[in-house]
């Protein structure tokens, strides 16, 4: 797809910034090169030393000298890059995107951080829309969303929706009054929607609704652009490289720490990221370093060396494998117990009950979302930690 013919003038204008290219450079680097390149301050005038970030279950992230000096310092326009890896392989499991494989001229899934989805959402609309374009959303929408565009001076054609969401045949109707054939024609060049927990309404789209809408913007159009959590998304429909999401960490782990970022074909993010080199330059790396560990950490400890599990399709029960422990009776019916919280030990289900078995198994159909969020910070004592987000911080 020639995706520079969506471009407006001003981002078809954005050269790459050389000194930022070096920090890029400079960023991926092994820590004794010896750089007399970038215009960075020396972090050793810097007032701040080291600093100590403790989690709510007691657990901390530590920032020594050497990474707060890093935390403190310039970092590259895409992001530091062991945030921009754990994202990338976080889209990959949650979406299984076919652009993934794609190359980079065909639209390969490409990432950027932004200071929260607010920046990719200002700078992708920056980035496709003219004066005089269409834009067509479902609305109500998001008022942030309504702030971006309005001043661009693009007509916002709402789209129809209802308790599921943007109505395929509202959009085919509205679609069906431009001839994208045409050489002059005036075909609306974006489609936003929120299609999973939409702000205000609240609504979801079905996974039918979502292919039916995608297809049929294939069909007019080329590009698409939209904002949405996670559940069954376009992205893992996207087999033309012609959706852009953003995502956000603001609901998840903290509003203030300004995390977000920005999926879609390479040829746009990189635009993207020129536009960020030109204006914020780059997302706070304090704030990205902070996250990445916290992630990294959960990764780590809550998949890899605490527990392994299968996410169930059907049924009520969610059975879990303890890993470092042989055998789950006592840990449950005494340890567990005396926290009140009550599994059921795995070895029950064995033809032979005695003996060791490593599982547990877990119902959710009883307690609620919030008691169940509550399990892993109780179990936390028991050394079956899944952290959680919220924190404190103290700087020294």
């Amino acid at each position: 797809m020639n995706y520079s013919r969506f471009l407006t003038a001003v981002s078809a204008a954005r050269k790459p910034s050389p000194i930022r290219i070096l920090t890029e450079l400079q960023q991926r680097s092994p820590p004794t090169l010896i750089s007399l390149a970038g215009g960075a301050p020396n972090p050793d005038t810097f007032p701040f030393h080291s600093a100590s970030i403790k989690m709510k279950n007691g657990e901390t992230i530590e920032f020594d000298g050497a990474m707060m000096k890093r935390a403190l310092q310039y970092s590259g326009s895409y992001g530091i890059p062991e945030l921009i890896s754990w994202m990338k392989e976080l889209q990959k499991r949650l979406h299984n995107p076919p652009t993934a494989s794609f190359s980079p001229e065909r639209g390969q899934m490409e990432m950027c951080v932004t200071t929260g989805s607010q920046e990719g959402l200002c700078k992708v609309f920056e980035m496709l829309v003219n004066p005089g374009d269409t834009v067509l959303l479902d609305a109500p929408t998001y008022s942030g969303t309504l702030a971006a565009l309005q001043p661009l001076g693009c007509n916002i054609v709402n789209v129809p929706s209802d308790q599921y969401g943007m109505i395929p045949d509202s959009l085919r109707d509205i679609l069906a009054q431009w001839d994208s054939h045409k050489p002059d024609s005036t075909t609306p060049k974006v489609l936003y929607t929120i299609p999973n927990g939409g702000n205000p309404t609240g609504a979801s789209m079905t996974l039918e609704r979502k292919q039916k809408v995608y297809e049929l913007w294939s069909n007019y159009t080329d590009l698409f652009f939209f904002f949405q959590p996670w559940a069954s998304t376009f992205l893992s429909l996207d087999v033309d490289g012609r959706v852009i999401r953003t995502d956000s960490f603001s609901k998840i782990l903290s509003s203030g720490l300004r995390i977000g970022f920005v999926t879609g074909p390479k040829p746009l993010v990189d635009r993207v990221v020129l536009h960020i080199q030109a204006s914020t330059m780059h997302t706070s790396t304090l704030t990205q370093l902070m996250v990445s560990q916290l992630l990294h950490g959960w990764v780590e400890s809550s998949r890899t060396n605490v527990a392994e599990w299968h996410a169930p399709v059907a049924g009520m029960f969610l059975w879990i494998k303890l890993k470092g422990i042989k055998d789950t009776q006592q840990l449950i019916m005494e340890k567990a117990l005396e926290k009140e919280v009550l599994l059921v030990p795995g070895g029950v289900f064995n033809i032979h009950s005695s003996e060791p078995c490593p599982y547990v198994r877990a119902a959710f159909s009883l307690s609620t979302p919030q008691q169940i969020d509550e399990v892993p910070h109780i179990l936390v004592k028991n050394n079956l930690s899944i952290r959680g987000p919220d924190i404190n911080t103290k700087v020294t």
